[in-house]
Order: structure tokens, then sequence, then C-alpha cells
């Protein structure tokens, strides 16, 4: 079994510095990070990356709180009238994803610039950073799961559970080295955004049936599913839809080689 140990918080006016938001800006800033590098790699402009990172968090963050807010504990309306701006005050890792998604579309639709050509960037970027993330909420301890004997379960005070955190983020651990085995396979070349939604939300779908359901502060069912299931759902859609699909040449597969158009001069 895994110890239960919960690291203390410290206040910074209206913010709250603790495990979690520090796991979290750390993910981001490596998710930035490697996807400005892959994109160097494949031979694409990362200078959109940069003007897009900022619009991507602040609209990840806004959207992950409101679902949280909305969906998984509307209860949580009756504190404050202000309550829906207060972003650090709860967040849906779904919310935040639908938020950057948004983002993108409207970023790259505003630049003119195909976000296919990034996608595979976004992948390898996305999936190590969001499992670093994932394990602030198992620093925190913030998704506990049901009661249970099994080795990885963390001794929470009320007895033995399944820490979902901790779960999820083996898991997106798993995919993002499997992503990087396969960014050189050419038939997935600009599949692997696909690729990680369909992995990630099978897992996600499966795992969320071992949440709590005995706890006071749990996550709202809908029709016997939480909304990550039903989101999982519709990125299963997705990752199946994208895969299948034909695609056209990304803008790096269009350039020419170096060597064409030159004269040579050489014999």
């Amino acid at each position: 079994m895994i110890p239960y140990w919960h690291a203390p918080s410290f206040k910074l006016g209206p913010l709250e510095l603790n495990p979690f938001n520090v796991f979290v800006a750390a993910g981001i800033l490596l998710a930035a990070k490697l996807l400005t590098k892959q994109a160097e790699r494949e031979g694409l402009d990362p200078n959109p990356l940069a003007d897009f990172a900022m619009w991507g968090v602040a609209a990840g963050m806004l959207f992950g709180h409101w679902v949280h807010l909305f969906f998984y504990h509307p209860e949580e309306l009756s504190k404050s009238p202000f309550q829906i701006l207060r972003f650090w005050d709860g967040l849906s890792s779904f919310g935040g994803l639908l938020g950057g998604i948004f983002a993108a579309v409207v970023f790259f639709r505003v630049k003119k610039l195909r976000f296919n050509d990034y996608a595979d960037s976004f992948a390898l970027g996305v999936a190590p950073g969001w499992a670093v993330a994932r394990l602030g909420c198992f620093a925190v301890h913030d998704h506990p799961g049901r009661l249970t004997d099994f080795f990885l379960a963390v001794q929470f005070p009320n007895g033995n559970r399944h820490d979902l955190g901790l779960y999820d983020a083996v898991v997106l651990f798993a995919i993002s080295g499997l992503l990087y085995a396969l960014r050189n396979a050419g038939k997935l070349k600009g599949r692997l955004l696909p690729l990680l939604a369909l992995l990630y939300a099978i897992s996600r779908f499966s795992l969320d049936f071992l949440r709590a359901t005995d706890l006071s502060y749990v996550d709202a069912r809908y029709f016997g599913l939480t909304p990550a299931q039903y989101g999982s759902l519709l990125l299963i859609a997705y990752g199946v839809w994208g895969l299948l699909r034909k695609q056209a040449p990304s803008a790096s597969a269009q350039k020419p080689p170096a060597s064409q158009g030159r004269v040579e001069t050489a014999r």
C-alpha cells in the first residue's frame, strides 16, 4: 500500500500555492516545450505555438473551472456570485481539454493555419505534460476511488482506496512512451492526436468506474456515468474518425527538397 501524505499549501492573496498547482504549472511548461521542439523537428514554424500558448492555457483554466462547477459540483454555485470566475477553485481536466480545443480552433482559423499540420506536435507535447499535471492530482489525492486491497492503493484516512490521479498519470506516461515510439511510423503520420484521444478515452472511461461513491464530495453521475465518461465517448468517436479518415499532405511534406530548383554547377 502507498502511504497517504498531504503536502501543506500556502496562501498568496486569493491564490493558493500547493503541489497540485506546482505540478500543473510544470506540466504546462513541459507540454509547451515539447510541442515547440516537435514542430521544429517536423520543419514547421514554431512561432504560432508560442502565440497560442497563453490563449490555450487561459481557455483551458476557464473552461476547466466551468465544467467542474456546472457538471461536477453545481452546489458550489451558491458559494459566491463570483464563483464562475474563481478559476483556481476547482478544475476539471476534461473541461481544460475542451477549452484548449476551442482556443485552438479559433486561433488557427484566425491565423489561417492548418491545425492538422501541428496535430502530431500537440499529441507529443500534451500527453507527457498532462501526465505530469496528473501527478498533482495524486499529490493532493483529490480523486479518491473505491475501497480496495490493490497493491497500488493509497492508505486514505478512511481506508485503503484506489487513487485515480495516480492511475491516470501512469496511463498517460505509458501512452506518451508509445507515441514517441511511433512518431516515425509513416502510417501514423498526422494521426498521433486521434490515437492519443482513443487510448486515453478508453482508459479513462474504464477507470472512472473505480471512483468513490461513498464519500460526501464525489463526482456527479448522470444515468450512472461521470461527466468524464461522456467526454470519453466523444473522444473515442474523434479518435476512430481521425484514424480512419484520409489526410491531405502536410505543409512540411509539400515543401520541395532543399536542392530542388538549384542549378548544379559541379560535375
